[in-house]
Formats: structure tokens, C-alpha cells, sequence
């Protein structure tokens, strides 16, 4: 049984390699990644809507719960056994490390141009709103 979900934007470059190193250290299967960008997203997990998914990272736990931001990256890391990024979830830090968080999300495709070379992982057509859903 998977005990997280996440559901994860793959046309970002940095978030795909994100995806590709949990995937890598998850060697209990306990992370279960989901492309919002998948045909039938919307049909398969209706709790989740795709359009503010690909604002903020979102998921849910073993129980429901739904975790957003920086949430799901210290619990999703967490579970693979890097605890690097619990530190972010310091009640004085949090709330410093959302907004930057929220900055980092807004501006994902120009930082992934920057330190990969590429914007997004599509075509044009791909990129379009609403195309894959």
C-alpha cells in the first residue's frame, strides 16, 4: 500500500527530475507519483483539481489528507529516508519558507530554463491549457 500520493506537474523539467530521484530512493514503494498532465487525470482522481495542482504540489496520505507545497515535499522525502528538507517545516520557518516555495512554483519553467536548459518537457501543442486533460 502506497503511503503518499503526489501529484506532480512532468512538463517541468526540475520537477521531473524531482519525481525521477524520489522514484529512485523509493525502494519500500511507498510513493505513488502522478502526472496531472495524464489523460483522464480529472476522471481518475476527481478530489484533485489539475489546474491548482499545477500552481502548488499537491497530495494525499494514507488517509486522505491532503498536503500541499513544502508539505509534500519534507513527507515525501521523509518517507524515502532524506530528512534534509524537514527543517523547512520549523514553525518559524515555515511560513518564510512557503512564500519562497510559492515564488519557486510560480516561476518553475524560467528557473528550469536557467539550470537545465529547458523551460518544459512538451511540445508546443502539449503545452497548450487544457491539452491532456
Amino acid at each position: 500500500m502506497k503511503t503518499l500520493t503526489l501529484f506532480y506537474d512532468s512538463r517541468c523539467p526540475l520537477c521531473a527530475l524531482e519525481m525521477q530521484a524520489l522514484a529512485a530512493r523509493d525502494t519500500q514503494q511507498k510513493l505513488q507519483l502522478v502526472d496531472i498532465w495524464q489523460p483522464g487525470f480529472a476522471d481518475r482522481y476527481p478530489a484533485i483539481d489539475p489546474a491548482a495542482a499545477n500552481r502548488l504540489l499537491h497530495a494525499l496520505d494514507e488517509r486522505g489528507n491532503l498536503l500541499l507545497g513544502l508539505d509534500v515535499t519534507a513527507r515525501a522525502w521523509s518517507l524515502v529516508g532524506i530528512t534534509r528538507y524537514n527543517w523547512l517545516r520549523w514553525p518559524l520557518i515555515k511560513p518564510v519558507a512557503d512564500v519562497g516555495y510559492r515564488l519557486f512554483a510560480r516561476h518553475r519553467y524560467s528557473l528550469s530554463r536557467l539550470l537545465t536548459g529547458k523551460a518544459r518537457l512538451c511540445d508546443s501543442d502539449q503545452c497548450k491549457p487544457g491539452a491532456g486533460q
